[in-house]
């Protein structure tokens, strides 16, 4: 077994692994990190899901939920900080979702997560191509350089939080795998631009300042990752 195999099972089901992936992680420096990792988010969110609500959260949010959108979305950002540890944002889900949803969402995510442009984290090549597979595709080349990669929770199921530096500076990338996305989406707000578009098995979202650098980011994924029928 390599380090690529190690991390795509890690990833798959981090507390089972096979008598093999055992014997590599045990003689491997690298994947021991990484799997120490993967098991410290896992413990995060375990953490995150038993903390207690506090006496009242429930009332206010059904109070809230009488106003209009825009309010109701930034109450619902603030109550999920409430409920969550602090490493991370959890994403409220709701019916009738507007055309841009996923792609706002995303734009949410970075804001509430403004350590991931400041913390190198998990950069290891490796476990980005096990990721981008997990959502459908085969990465052909770089994107750029990778400096954080993170696990974070989603609705109902977690997201992939990845930074990579690209020439047109910092730039998100964010897959879910297992999510369904008809159609591509596009969003622009409080300085920050955001496109998602669906994979054979979920959707990635591209998060940068500007119009123009999300454009070329996700023109650079077309050329350099092939998503698999």
């Amino acid at each position: 077994m390599n380090c690529l195999e190690f991390h795509r099972q890690k990833l798959a089901d981090p507390r089972r692994l096979s008598t093999e992936a055992q014997a590599h992680v045990h003689g491997c420096a690298s994947c021991t990190a990484f799997a120490r990792s993967v098991d410290e988010t896992e413990h995060g969110l375990e953490h995150a899901l038993a903390t207690p609500v506090p006496d009242g959260l429930a009332d206010r949010i059904i109070l809230r939920s009488r106003t209009p959108n825009r309010a109701r979305r930034v109450w619902a950002l603030a109550a999920s900080v409430a409920l969550a540890a602090p490493f991370a944002i959890v994403f409220l889900g709701k019916s009738g979702r507007p055309r841009d949803d996923y792609a706002r969402l995303a734009i949410e995510h970075v804001v509430m997560e403004p350590e991931s442009f400041t913390t190198e984290r998990n950069a290891d090549a490796g476990a980005f191509g096990a990721l981008v597979e997990s959502a459908g595709g085969t990465l052909r080349a770089p994107l750029g350089t990778l400096r954080y990669i993170r696990l974070c929770p989603l609705e109902d199921g977690t997201c992939w939080h990845i930074v990579l530096d690209t020439p047109d500076g910092l730039a998100t990338l964010i897959i879910v795998p297992g999510r369904t996305l008809s159609a591509m989406q596009v969003a622009s707000t409080g300085g920050w631009s955001a496109l998602a578009r669906p994979t054979p098995r979920g959707y990635y979202a591209v998060v940068t300042t500007s119009s123009q650098a999300t454009s070329r980011l996700d023109r650079l994924i077309s050329e350099r990752i092939e998503w698999n029928a």
